[in-house]
C-alpha cells in the first residue's frame, strides 16, 4: 500500500533509535554476565535484576547477549509476572534496535546466546535490520529526518487479550492468519499506541489513507481498533492472502524489507504465542527519544 512515507513511520517507531543513549546500561543493578571460556564456546549466566527507568542497550556484544537472553527467557516463561514481562518486552526492543545498527556485532551476539534461543534472536535481528535499512534509505531519500517531535498522542493500547480476540475475529471472517494482523499492527503503530496521522495522511491503528479506507473500511471508523483490524484483513484477502501472504503484504506496503520483517514477526508469534506478549510491550521511539504513554495528552 503506497500510502505514506515509510521513512517516517520506521524512524518514528524507533527501528534505528530504540537502543537509547550510547555508553551502555549505566542503571544501577544492570544485568551481569559470568563468562567461562571452554574451547570455542562461551557460557552466559544471567542474573535477575530490578531496574528503574526505561531499559538501555548494553554497549558490548557480551552485554547485549546477556540482556537478550534474560528478556527472551522471561517472555517465554508462563509464570513471568506482568510487570516483568513488560520490562522484558521493552528490553527486547532496545537490544534488537541496537543490533540493527551495529551489524558487525550480530554474529558475535548470536554465538553467545544459548542454542535454544539462537533462532529467535537471529529472526528478530534480521527483521530489525531490514526495517532499520529501510528507514535509513527512506530518510536519505527525503533529505533527512525531522528533528521536531511529531504531533502525536501516545496512548495505552487495549489489553493484549482484547487485541488477540480482534485478530482472531478478523481471521475467522477472512481467513487471514491472525499472527500477520498482529505483526502489522505492531510494526505500524505499536499495537495502537500512536494516535496521529503520518506525513502522507495515513490514519488509525493500521495506518490507512482515507481513499484506501473507503474501499476496505465497510463504513467503519478508521480510528476504531476493531474496524481497522478487520479492514486490514479484508485488504490482505483481496490481494492474495492467505495463500500468498508475501504478495498481500507487498500490497499493504510495497517494500520487500517490510514484507520480510512482518513475516518474521508473524512467524515468531505462530511458533510461540508468547512472542506476541513480548512485542505488545514495545514502546514508541522517535529516533532515540522515548515517547511514553501519555505523551502529547
Amino acid at each position: 500500500m503506497d500510502r505514506r512515507a515509510r521513512w517516517f513511520i520506521a524512524v518514528a517507531l524507533g527501528v534505528t533509535g530504540a537502543c537509547g543513549p550510547t555508553g551502555g546500561d549505566r542503571s544501577a543493578g544492570s544485568p551481569r554476565a559470568a563468562r567461562e571460556s571452554s574451547g570455542a564456546s562461551t557460557t552466559i549466566v544471567v542474573t535477575s535484576t530490578t531496574v528503574a527507568g526505561p531499559p538501555v542497550a548494553a554497549d558490548t556484544p557480551a552485554g547485549l547477549a546477556v540482556q537478550i537472553t534474560e528478556a527472551e527467557r522471561a517472555i517465554r516463561e508462563p509464570s513471568t509476572p506482568v510487570a516483568r514481562l513488560a520490562r522484558a518486552g521493552h528490553s527486547q526492543q532496545v537490544v534488537y534496535g541496537r543490533l540493527s545498527v551495529r551489524e558487525e556485532w550480530q554474529a558475535e551476539v548470536l554465538a553467545l546466546v544459548p542454542p535454544d534461543i539462537q533462532p529467535i534472536v537471529d529472526a528478530n535481528v534480521r527483521a530489525a535490520t531490514d526495517l532499520a535499512r529501510q528507514a535509513a534509505a527512506d530518510v536519505a531519500a527525503h533529505g533527512g529526518a525531522s528533528t521536531e517531535l511529531p504531533d502525536w498522542r501516545i496512548v495505552t493500547p487495549p489489553p493484549p487479550g482484547e487485541l488477540l480476540a480482534e485478530y482472531r475475529s478478523a481471521e475467522s471472517a477472512t481467513g487471514v492468519p491472525w499472527q500477520y494482523l498482529a505483526a502489522i499492527h505492531f510494526v505500524e503503530t505499536r499495537m495502537g499506541r500512536i494516535r496521529g496521522n503520518s506525513v502522507a495522511g495515513a490514519q488509525g491503528p493500521m495506518q490507512f489513507i482515507p481513499s484506501t479506507w473507503d474501499t476496505y473500511g465497510n463504513g467503519g471508523d478508521i480510528n476504531n481498533t476493531h474496524d481497522a483490524i478487520h479492514a486490514a484483513a479484508r485488504m490482505l484477502r483481496n490481494n492474495g492472502a492467505p495463500s500468498d501472504m508475501a504478495s498481500a503484504l507487498y500490497s499493504y506496503n510495497p517494500s520487500n524489507r517490510y514484507v520480510r520483517a512482518v513475516s518474521v514477526y508473524a512467524e515468531q508469534i505462530r511458533t510461540d504465542e508468547r512472542a506476541y506478549l513480548g512485542y505488545y510491550h514495545w514502546q514508541v521511539y522517535y529516533g532515540s527519544r522515548l515517547l511514553p504513554e501519555g505523551f502529547g495528552s
